[in-house]
């Protein structure tokens, strides 16, 4: 049998080091971490190939003493916990093992100065061991600089990405907790090359905006939403992008607790949950969200990266997210996406008719075109050749009436009275045309239609409906795992609420009396199988209010207008007139934009006019 034996100083680190620092962000992420901790107001960021070949961390915080630095290399030595209150802690960091751990797999250098000393101290520690210490001038602060990481491992350092790979992951991290901290001035330089430069205390929309994209501060709406917990008052902050401005991934959506970024599952699916009757289902939503509430509600000691939390009411920060996320974007998105789409737009535009050659001149003078067109050597897009072919084809019959639908409105109201304007046709019995003050607006009537029909069945009490049970005549016995049916008998009071009755029926069933009524046609099995699923997931029933939105989206998208059918002008206004009434009416239940507008001054470039 072998012996118990304790394992070498140097072997612990290695152990230690591969639970804190698995790449080069790793080491970005523990070193900034440091330097806002240490309260600095300027930190620079620098790399070189993606941080495989060096990273550096300078700071302008408080500094370290050449005591306090032999401390801070020394594993589970911190000053960032001052008591042995563990749930209370404040500070992005405390387990103390970022530094011995990277020391442990690199070639570590720190130079640091307290304020108001007269000389700083410097240690530079190789693979574990120290190599050099002594003096050092430098301004008050700390700089620390991580060379030749997992030298010494080379069975760590095959398993590192591409350059590439490895920089986008430190990019990632640095513009996490740029965003956790707008009061901090944050650069990142990546050889030659300044990515980029923030200054501290500029508004927040306006350092997201920065980081993620430009158009996101003209996509997106303000939330701030305060609600009571368990342990006091929670708050949710940010900006979130409107549903029509998405993304294929959701890399676009940051997420911080208490300052902290977090990549946490139950967060992400309190998003997805908010989004749901907005997005496509490979549609993600675009976001910086903040929820601060007090530390004995959230454990963040859950996980070594401290990536993932822990919360104490579970079903409180799901539900706080999820309606505070949807009162915002009821009061902001009315707006479509920003702008037609560019590609659409140039193929609207016609290049400029090259001039006639001379020898061309004299065919063509002194011809009667009155009945013949001129054939001129211009290339055109392919909606300018789809359009001069319908021309000669009019011409060709003598028949000038226009082939859509035009609609002479009697209405005597002011385009400038509404923002979508006066409807003035219908093309393809699909589109509305309308005219407002600043441009041409497009409507695609079915999806605004079913936007329409989706809001007014909420409006008009579709929540009390859930309540309304359908009792069956013979009630149903449900098989499912004895784990799963603890789950659903502890969260049957929960159900009832939403007028769903089961009750435990043997050791491994549920029997099932009653469904609210929006479910009256739902799989009893498939019902219960994805609730229990749900609850397993996120420690309760939070599913069936999704099904029944999911229900309400399916019965709006079968009642509203559909494409191909012919409308009254007065239909037209009506529907232009309630889109800008209702919440959410910028896009569709799958997050497509209800409608785009061509401003007045992009129609007059298409003529030539401007």
């Amino acid at each position: 049998m072998p012996q118990i034996r304790r394992l070498q100083e140097s072997l612990i680190n290695r152990i230690a080091a591969g639970e804190v620092v698995e790449r080069p962000a790793a080491a970005i992420k523990e070193l900034v971490e440091n330097a806002i901790d240490a309260g600095a107001s300027r930190i620079a960021v620098k790399l070189v190939d993606g941080g495989l070949g060096k990273l550096e961390v300078i700071d302008d915080g408080c500094g370290m003493s050449a005591e306090e630095m032999v401390l801070a290399l020394e594993r589970h030595a911190t000053s960032k916990l001052p008591d042995d209150a563990i749930e209370q802690v404040s500070t992005l960091g405390f387990r103390g093992e970022a530094l011995p751990s990277i020391a442990s797999v690199a070639e570590l250098t720190i130079e640091s100065r307290v304020r108001g000393a007269e000389d700083g101290w410097r240690r530079v520690v190789d693979h574990g061991q120290l190599v050099e210490e002594g003096p050092a001038a430098l301004p008050p602060g700390t700089r620390v600089k991580v060379e030749k990481l997992f030298a010494k491992v080379p069975a760590r350092r095959k398993f590192l990405r591409s350059e590439r790979s490895e920089y986008a992951a430190c990019l990632d991290v640095v513009r996490r907790l740029a965003m956790a901290r707008p009061d901090v001035a944050i650069s990142l330089e990546h050889g030659e090359r300044r990515i980029f430069s923030l200054q501290a205390y500029e508004p927040l929309a306006d350092r997201v905006a920065g980081i993620v994209a430009r158009e996101l501060k003209d996509n997106s709406v303000a939330i701030a939403a305060e609600r009571e917990g368990p342990g006091g008052t929670m708050r949710l902050s940010g900006i979130v992008g409107l549903p029509t401005y998405n993304r294929g991934v959701a890399d676009h959506q940051y997420l911080f607790v208490n300052g902290r970024p977090v990549k946490d599952r139950l967060l992400v699916g309190a998003v997805r949950g908010a989004y749901a009757d907005m997005l496509a289902r490979d549609r993600h939503a675009v976001l910086a969200l903040f929820l601060d509430l007090p530390p004995e509600d959230v454990d963040v000691n859950v996980h070594p990266a401290k990536t993932e939390v822990r919360f104490r009411d579970v079903a409180g920060v799901r539900g706080f997210i999820v309606s505070g996320l949807r009162q915002a974007l009821t009061t902001g998105d009315r707006r479509s996406a920003q702008g037609a789409d560019r590609g659409a737009m140039e193929r609207w535009q016609q290049e400029p008719v090259s001039e006639v050659q001379p020898a061309l001149r004299s065919i063509f003078e002194g011809r009667d075109w009155s009945a013949q067109r001129p054939h001129t050597e211009t290339r055109v897009s392919e909606a300018g050749q789809a359009w001069r072919a319908y021309e000669e084809e009019v011409m060709a019959r003598g028949d000038f009436a226009p082939q859509g639908r035009a609609f002479e409105t009697t209405e005597s109201a002011d385009a400038q009275e509404f923002p979508l304007g006066i409807a003035r046709g219908q093309v393809a019995n699909t589109y509305i045309v309308a005219e407002a003050a600043d441009g041409l607006v497009l409507v695609d009537q079915h999806a605004a239609h079913e936007r329409l029909v989706l809001e007014r069945l909420r409006a008009a009490g579709a929540g009390d409906a859930f309540a309304r049970s359908q009792a069956l005549l013979v009630p149903d016995v449900v098989e499912l795992d004895e784990v799963d049916c603890d789950r659903l008998e502890e969260a049957a009071e929960s159900f009832a609420q939403f007028g769903l009755a089961i009750e435990r029926f043997g050791p491994s069933a549920m029997l099932l009396r009653a469904l609210p009524a929006a479910l009256a046609n739902a799989d009893p099995h498939a019902l219960l199988a994805d609730l229990a699923d749900d609850i397993a997931k996120h420690g309760q029933a939070l599913l069936l209010e999704e099904k029944l939105e999911h229900v309400l989206a399916t019965m709006a998208c079968h009642g509203s207008v559909r494409a191909g059918r012919v409308l009254r002008v007065e239909e037209m206004n009506a529907l232009l007139r309630e889109m800008e009434r209702t919440p959410r009416s910028g896009q569709c239940n799958h997050g497509r934009p209800t409608w785009v507008k061509l401003a007045l001054e992009d129609v007059e470039k298409l003529f030539g006019r401007h």
